[in-house]
This record gives structure tokens, sequence and C-alpha cells, in this order.
């Protein structure tokens, strides 16, 4: 009868205590932003980065445009950002439309600007295409991750895709691809988003069966704008659950309402992915910061730098 009273006693603590009370704010976090189009873009990037820079980071990255369309503004965004701060800036380079003496000399440049770590893809047709390689180009991750360490001793990180990239011909032909570009000397695997926890789990358990050790890092989308995501989410073959729509459903004039669900239903996968041995999570901010550093609060992360200052020249 004692034990009885002590486990309903248990129980009703673990009932009454906050849904993330269990975090311990051990997690390590890094963001994606993209490169601005205009001044006021601009201006609202650097304020979301010096937002969420106190968060100590253990990077930061800038995407790379279709066909190497934003290649000035990604390469200015991260210069700066590795001038002016102590965060380590991750910049993006892909494969389409260039030749292998163009992306060399890209990645030439940045390793000069003090950049250390490149995000190594494949990239995208900016028609939306099929992909086909450059004639006088990298076909592929797997020989841009070669390229790459061929010209330095760059820290890189590549793709995984927990359900699978949109080209592949199955689930393990897609793993194969993923050890194969870890096997080129890239340091780490980040997810393409998803929202099942389950999803993130299982693919990384088929890796581990693989003989991939490498980390896996989820990619977490905080979704505000269902519009927007099921376009990104078609063009990447990621699943919405029709009960994450119907969350958002009645809320396209309340844009703090969508705001409060969107980190609720972000940070409760986080959870879960805690519970499940994750403790590095890559934000895709979408250059706005209030959810990811929402999100990054409720899982007990806490300001651990002081905001961005520009060095001294």
């Amino acid at each position: 009868m004692t034990s009885q009273l002590n486990s309903l006693a248990e129980a009703r603590r673990a009932a009454a205590a906050p849904l993330f009370a269990d975090l311990a704010g051990d997690i390590g976090v890094s963001f994606e932003f993209f490169p601005p189009k205009t001044e006021k873009m601009e201006a609202q990037l650097w304020d979301t980065f010096q937002t969420l820079e106190p968060l100590g980071p253990s990077f930061v990255s800038v995407t790379y445009g279709a066909g190497g369309s934003t290649r000035e503004r990604t390469h200015a965004t991260v210069a700066r950002i590795a001038a002016t701060s102590t965060v380590p800036p991750a910049a993006h380079l892909t494969c389409v439309e260039a030749s292998r003496a163009e992306i060399d000399a890209v990645a030439e440049a940045y390793w000069e600007a003090g950049v250390r770590h490149i995000v190594a893809l494949r990239g995208d047709v900016p028609s939306g295409g099929p992909y086909r390689p450059h004639p006088a180009g990298y076909a592929n991750a797997i020989e841009l991750v070669a390229g790459l360490k061929a010209i330095a001793p760059f820290d890189i990180s590549v793709a995984a895709y927990p359900e699978v990239h949109p080209d592949a011909t199955c689930a393990e032909a897609d793993l194969d691809n993923l050890k194969r570009k870890l096997d080129a000397g890239a340091t780490r695997a980040i997810t393409q988003f998803f929202f099942a926890p389950e999803s993130f789990l299982r693919f990384r358990d088929a890796a581990a069966a693989a003989g991939i050790d490498a980390p896996i890092i989820p990619g977490i989308l905080p979704v505000s704008n269902v519009s927007q995501t099921r376009r990104m989410a078609d063009m990447c073959g990621t699943a919405i659950p029709a009960w994450m729509v119907s969350l958002f459903d009645g809320l396209d004039d309340h844009p703090a309402a969508r705001q409060l669900v969107a980190a609720t239903i972000a940070a409760e996968m986080c959870r879960r992915l805690y519970a499940g041995g994750v403790r590095d999570f890559h934000f895709y901010t979408l250059n706005r910061a209030e959810l990811s550093y929402a999100i990054c609060h409720l899982l007990g992360l806490r300001s651990k730098v002081a905001p961005a200052t520009e060095k001294a020249a």
C-alpha cells in the first residue's frame, strides 16, 4: 500500500511539473540566415543576429541562392560576421551553374576572409527543373566536399534528409549518399526541416546502423506562415501533418497568436527530440529572431555572451 501511495504521489508531482521542467539548458544551437536584398532587410538581419548572438551559437550559417544568385551578398554577410563577432560564420556553397574554378575561387576568398566553415550543398536549379551538373563543375556535393578539402582544411557541414531527398531512388541510396559525403571529408550533417520527431529519430538510428557516426543535427523550422512553409516543404519532400495545419486555422488575422502557436509546436518537438537524446539544434530563422529565441528559452538556454559590438578598426 505504501509503495502505491508513493507512486501516486510521484505521478502527481510529475503531472504538476511544468512541461519543460526536465530540460537542463545543456543544448547547443546554431542559426541559419539568408543574405539581405535591401537596406531594410539588412537592418533586420543584423538586429536578428544581435538578438540571437548572446545565446552563444556554435555557428551561424548564411544561405546561397539558387545558381549562386546571392554569391556577393552571401560573401559580404559572412565576411561581416567574421570581422565583427566571435561567433563562427558558415558560408553555404553549391555546385549549381558554376565551374570548379569559379567555386574554388569563392572558397579561397572565404578562407582569406577568415571563414573556416562551409555548408557544402549540391544546390537547386533556379528554374526548378531537374539538376544537371555544370560541364566543368563539381557533379555533386560529394565532389564539392573533396574539392574544398583539397583547397584548405575547412570544417564542412552537409545536408541530410530524414524523409529522403526528392531525387533519391530510395532511403538506402540516400543514406549511402550521405555516408559518401561524410567519408569525403565532411564533419557533420544538418537535416532538412521536418515536423515529426519520430522522422528524425528513425533516420538517426538508420544512419548509425549504416555505419555513420558523424553528428547529425536536426534542422528546426518554426512555422508561422503555413502557405510559405507548404511551398518550401513541397520543394524538399517534407510532410506537413494535417493536425499542424489545423492549429493555424483561423489565425490569418492574428499574427501574435500565430507566433505563440508556432513557438509551442516547435518547442514541443524539440522537447521530444531532447528526450530522445538530441542535444544540438539548427534553427532556420528566416531572418527573424523572436520564434527561435523563444524556443531556445523554453529549452532552458540563457544568454552566454554580451551583444555584438563592432571590433575596433
